[in-house]
């Protein structure tokens, strides 16, 4: 019997959902090995995307799910899960149901489809519908508190597609060649769900793809005139590559052999230049000290839900607490390594407070506060200098990724 059009797809989607959901993997790590056998670019886009639906909304299909069925499904069991798929298809994909009902219920073959099929039905029949914006697990809802409403309405759609560009003085030539916006010198911003590669400008390296709330970091130490920045915990490079457009000397720390080579192969695009280091930033010592650093540090990623929705479920009190300790130990390995001048900036994509403002408390240097005209309009800093941006922020432009960033000067 002839399988249907796109199950493999639905296939791939189901265990990308079960690696993130069962077993905890990251949606970019379970990707890999979840579409290995699905060899069309677009089935492996429609698999990530109905994932990603499912991740971002699960909190209210569930409760659709729920209001359907006389006995409440298990949490993790499979018919739920290919039911979570399916109402994500038709009510965020604007998959037509029976294409819906035709690739879904075969995912439960040997299993209970005709209760599948009947609360699909069920929901259709009585006109279901999602909120405007997604439900927040309780947990996360509970950490970003007063501004979880927020963060909630910035993430009821994917992200455009933000580019960082090599040369800002060239904005305005790439806004007309690639028909985008910009918020920004140097930024574009176009739809989603374009094929990077083939865009203009991609081959030659006249820009990268950078979310406008990652790039702000680096613009924040200015230009380089040839000085020494330590990027550190650099890969995969968006930032390495900012500084050295700049006109920064950098040297590019980290750990991850395949995210390093993955900078250098950006490095070679764009024709720009830096030091490579692979080393564990808790146990290298450099030969000299900085003019400035910038730390990006690992964490928690929380802020990057909108692309990321997996860490909504994924992320809890533990992790937090981890990546606050980690941070922590870097931010007071990097000062030793500052000249006295120097400049030092600490950014995190999370929306955490223990992994950014938390942060803050614990350094002695004087805070080198972030000014209006360094930022994006209708972008501005905290009155005490810093930086935070959420999801919910700039929705008309449409919104940006969730950034904490601080500045200081070494004596």
């Amino acid at each position: 019997m002839a399988q249907p059009q796109g199950i493999h797809a639905r296939r791939a989607a189901l265990r990308l959902l079960d690696a993130i959901l069962r077993r905890g993997e990251t949606l970019d790590i379970a990707f890999s090995g979840a579409t290995r056998e699905v060899r069309k670019f677009e089935d492996k886009a429609l698999a990530r995307a109905i994932a990603s639906e499912v991740l971002r909304w699960m909190v209210d299909i569930d409760a659709l799910i729920d209001s359907a069925t006389k006995k409440p499904l298990p949490h993790d069991a499979k018919a739920r899960m290919v039911l979570r798929m399916m109402l994500a298809q038709w009510l965020r994909l604007g998959t037509p149901p029976h294409a819906v009902v035709a690739t879904g219920l075969d995912l439960l073959a040997g299993g209970p489809r005709r209760l599948a099929h009947g609360v699909f039905s069920t929901l259709t029949r009585n006109a279901a519908s999602l909120p405007d914006a997604p439900t927040l697990p309780e947990e996360a809802a509970m950490r970003w508190g007063e501004r979880a409403p927020a963060i909630a309405a910035g993430l009821a759609e994917p992200p455009p597609l933000d580019l960082t560009l090599r040369d800002p003085a060239e904005t305005e030539h790439w806004k007309v060649q690639l028909s985008a916006d910009s918020l920004m010198p140097g930024h574009l911003r176009l739809p989603r769900g374009e094929n990077v590669e083939s865009l203009p400008g991609f081959a030659e390296g006249a820009w990268w793809v950078q979310d406008l709330a990652a790039s702000l970091p680096a613009r924040l130490l200015g230009q380089g005139e040839g000085r020494h920045v330590l990027d550190l915990c650099a890969a995969p490079g968006g930032k390495s590559l900012q500084l050295a457009a700049q006109g920064w000397h950098v040297t590019a720390l980290d750990i991850s052999k395949r995210r390093l080579d993955l900078l250098k192969t950006n490095f070679e695009r764009t024709g720009l230049k830096a030091g490579t280091v692979r080393a564990d930033a808790l146990k290298w010592e450099p030969k000299h000290q900085f003019d400035a650093i910038l730390l990006d540090a690992p964490c928690t990623a929380t802020g990057t839900a909108r692309r990321h929705p997996d860490v909504l479920h994924r992320i809890g009190a533990r992790q937090v607490e981890e990546m606050a300790a980690l941070q922590s130990a870097l931010l007071q390995r990097a000062l030793g390594w500052l000249k006295p001048g120097g400049t030092l900036v600490y950014a995190t994509c999370s929306l955490e407070q223990a992994e950014g403002e938390g942060q803050v408390t614990a350094i002695a240097l004087p805070l080198a506060q972030i000014t209006q005209d360094e930022l994006p309009a209708r972008l501005a800093p905290t009155e005490e200098g810093w930086l935070r941006t959420d999801p919910g922020m700039l929705p008309k432009e449409g919104g940006l990724d969730g950034f904490f960033v601080a500045r200081w000067t070494k004596a």
